[in-house]
C-alpha cells in the first residue's frame, strides 16, 4: 500500500439503498447514505462532528420526534424507547466522532440529518440486541425519520444550536463588558488627554475611555440576547416544503412541545410553514449581529493597540500584558498580539457574514439549499468570537496598567486644556492664547495669569478634572 492512500477498516458491511450497494466500515453507526455523502463532500476537512451544539440538536429533534411518534400510535413504544435512549446518547456527545459528513454539503442538509438517522438507528439496534445495519428490525428512515423531512429538521436543529452558542456567546461576552467596566473604575481618576482624528481634543479621564468600551459592549451584548426570541420560531412538523405531507396533525401538535420539554428552550411552532420553510431571514439577522458586535469589539482592539503602542516611540498610556516574545531578531520586543488576534477573527466574521447573505438571498422557491453554508458560517462565527472575548478578557483586559506618570505629564503640558476656558475667555482670545502657548516658552496658565485675564482660584476651578472631564457623570459603574 503506498504511503499516502488511507488506511481501511479492519471490517466492512454491505449496505443497500435505491442506489445500489456500498460498503461501509464494519465499526460505524453511520449508513449507507452518510457514507455517500462522505465520498461525495471531501470539501473542507471539517465534520458536522466538530459542532457539538449542532449534534446535541439532532439527538433532541428525533427524541422529540420519537415521542410525538409514539403518542399517536405511529411508532411502537418499543421502536421509541430505543430512539429516545439512542437520541439521548447522541446528545451526550458519546457519537460525536460518528457525525463524519463534511460541514460544506449539498442537498440543504439532506446529509446531516442522514447521518442522524442512521447513527441513531445503529444504536437503537444494538440496543434491542441486534447488529448495526439489521434496518428491518428499526430503519433510519421509517422509524427515526418517521414524520419528518430534512427540510424541517435540519433548520431546526440549526436554529436550537445556534441558540446554545448565542448563549455561551453572550455569556462571555458579557464579562468581557463586565471586565472593561471594573478597569474604567480602577481608572477612574487618571486624567489624559483625549483624541479625535489622532490630534489632540480634550481633557479627559482613562476611565471615561475604558468605561465607554464597556458601555458600546453591553449594547452589543443587548441586541444579541434579543436573538433569542427570533431563534424560538420554529418549522418542525412542516416537512418537505411546508403543507406538513406524511405528518399528521396530531404529530404536528405535539412535536414542538416535546421539543420544548426536550431542550428547556422556549420553542414555537411557526404560524405559516410554508413561509417558515423557505425564508432563511433569521439567520441574516443574526449574522449582522454578530458581524456589528465583532466589529465594535475589533474597534476597541485597534484602540488598544494605539494606547499601548511604543512603549519609547509611540502613544504608551497603558501597558497592555505581556504574553509571549513579540520578534525573532528585535530583543525584547513584546508585541499586542491578543488585540491582534481579536482584528483578525472580526475579519473573519465579516466574510462570513457576506456568505450567509449571498446564501439567503440565493433561496429558491420553496427552500433554501443553501443552509449548511449558514450554519457552518455562523456557528464557526459564534465559536470564534465567544473564544475571542474570553482570550481577551483574561489574558489581557484584567491586567492592563496605566502608565500614569506619562499621562500626568501630557495633561499638564497640554494646550487641550484652553477648550475648557472658552466660556470664560472667548473663543478668540483662547485661540490666540493656545497659539502663543505652542510656538513660545510660557504656559498658558503663566500666560492668563500674566494679563490678568483670570485669577488663580478662577483658573484652578476652570481647569480642574471635574469642569474639564465631567468624570463624575460619566465613569461607567
Amino acid at each position: 500500500m503506498l504511503g499516502n492512500e488511507p488506511a481501511r477498516p479492519l471490517s466492512t458491511r454491505r449496505e443497500h439503498d435505491s442506489m445500489g450497494e456500498v460498503e461501509v466500515p464494519g465499526c460505524a453507526y453511520y449508513g449507507i447514505s452518510t457514507e455517500r455523502a462522505r465520498q461525495n463532500f471531501p470539501i473542507s476537512g471539517r465534520t458536522i462532528g466538530d459542532f457539538r451544539h449542532l449534534v446535541w440538536a439532532f439527538g433532541a429533534v428525533k427524541a422529540a420526534a420519537a415521542r410525538a411518534n409514539e403518542s399517536t400510535g405511529l411508532l411502537s413504544a418499543k421502536h421509541s424507547m430505543v430512539i429516545q435512549a439512542a437520541a439521548a446518547e447522541v446528545m451526550d456527545g458519546i457519537f460525536d466522532d460518528q457525525f463524519v459528513v463534511d460541514r460544506i454539503q449539498g442537498g440543504a442538509g439532506t446529509s446531516t440529518n442522514m447521518n442522524a438517522n442512521e447513527v441513531i438507528a445503529n444504536r437503537a439496534l444494538e440496543l434491542l440486541g441486534h447488529e448495526k445495519g439489521q434496518y428491518q428490525h428499526l430503519d433510519p428512515i421509517d422509524h427515526v425519520n418517521r414524520s419528518q423531512s430534512t427540510n424541517d429538521t435540519y433548520p431546526t436543529a440549526v436554529k436550537i444550536a445556534l441558540r446554545r452558542s448565542l448563549d455561551e456567546l453572550v455569556e462571555e461576552h458579557g464579562k468581557l463588558a463586565a471586565a472593561f467596566a471594573m478597569k474604567s473604575l480602577e481608572f477612574a481618576d487618571i486624567l489624559k488627554i483625549g483624541r479625535t482624528q489622532l490630534q489632540d481634543a480634550v481633557p479627559m479621564t482613562l476611565g471615561q475611555e475604558f468605561g465607554a468600551f464597556a458601555e458600546t459592549l453591553r449594547e452589543d451584548n443587548d441586541r444579541m440576547c434579543e436573538m433569542r426570541l427570533h431563534l424560538a420560531e420554529i418549522n418542525l412538523g412542516a416537512t418537505a416544503i411546508g403543507t406538513g405531507i406524511t405528518a399528521s396533525t396530531e404529530y404536528r401538535a405535539l412535536v414542538v412541545p416535546e421539543l420544548a420539554k426536550i431542550t428547556g428552550l422556549p420553542l414555537m411552532a411557526a404560524v405559516n410553514l410554508v413561509e417558515a420553510t423557505s425564508d432563511t431571514g433569521v439567520f441574516l439577522l443574526l449574522s449582522g449581529m454578530i458581524k456589528r458586535a465583532a466589529v465594535k469589539l475589533s474597534k476597541i482592539c485597534n484602540d488598544l493597540r494605539l494606547l499601548s503602542s511604543g512603549p519609547q516611540s509611540g502613544f504608551g498610556e497603558i501597558y497592555l500584558p505581556a504574553v509571549q516574545a513579540g520578534s525573532s531578531i528585535m530583543p525584547g520586543k513584546v508585541n499586542p498580539v491578543i488585540p491582534e488576534m481579536v482584528n483578525q477573527v472580526a475579519f473573519r466574521i465579516v466574510g462570513s457574514d457576506m456568505t450567509v447573505t449571498m446564501a439567503v438571498e440565493a433561496g429558491q422557491l420553496q427552500l433554501n439549499a443553501f443552509e449548511p453554508v449558514m450554519a457552518d458560517a455562523l456557528l464557526e462565527s459564534m465559536q470564534w468570537l465567544t473564544h475571542a472575548s474570553k482570550t481577551l478578557r483574561e489574558r489581557c483586559v484584567v491586567g492592563i496598567e496605566a502608565n500614569e506618570v506619562l499621562l500626568k505629564q501630557r495633561v499638564e503640558g497640554s494646550l487641550a486644556v484652553i477648550t475648557g476656558l472658552t466660556p470664560l475667555l472667548g473663543y478668540a482670545v483662547s485661540a490666540e492664547l493656545a497659539k502663543e502657548a505652542l510656538h513660545g516658552t510660557k504656559s498658558l496658565s503663566e500666560l492668563i495669569l500674566e494679563r490678568g485675564l483670570l485669577s488663580e482660584s478662577e483658573l484652578a476651578e476652570a481647569i480642574s478634572p471635574r469642569n474639564l472631564t465631567g468624570a463624575a457623570q460619566t465613569v461607567s459603574s
